[in-house]
């Protein structure tokens, strides 16, 4: 049951990137009702505006890329019918790539904020 639960979280967190690269190449990130929330400096000044939607849709494509590595080897223990399954060693390292993708998914919104400054 707990690798349905960590696959499940994977797969989340390449649809929620996905989605956010798509504001991004968009260009929607400054906007009020679709973006996401930008200094107002960042929200004027067109080139800045341009570099944070640049920013989204890199690192949130790269985040969706990254979160669907551990679908292969969690798919194949699921798969196995119980004939497989992750040592300890293993699901730490799950943790900590996942703890990874977060931040590189995490990384363009606090980028955001320092621009206008």
């Amino acid at each position: 049951m707990a690798y349905v639960f960590i696959l499940c979280c994977f797969v989340l967190m390449t649809v929620v990137s996905l989605l956010a690269a798509r504001v991004g190449h968009r260009g929607e990130v400054g906007e009020r009702g679709v973006g996401y929330d930008v200094p107002d400096e960042v929200k004027r000044d067109p080139e800045l505006r341009s570099r944070a939607n640049h920013l989204v849709a890199h690192w949130c494509t790269g985040a969706a890329i990254l979160s669907v590595a551990p679908l292969v080897p969690l798919g194949s223990v699921l798969l196995s019918d119980g004939d497989r399954a992750i040592g300890t060693i293993g699901m730490l390292i799950v943790a900590a790539y996942g703890l990874v993708v977060v931040a590189v998914a995490g990384y363009p919104f606090e980028k955001i904020k320092h621009l206008a400054r």
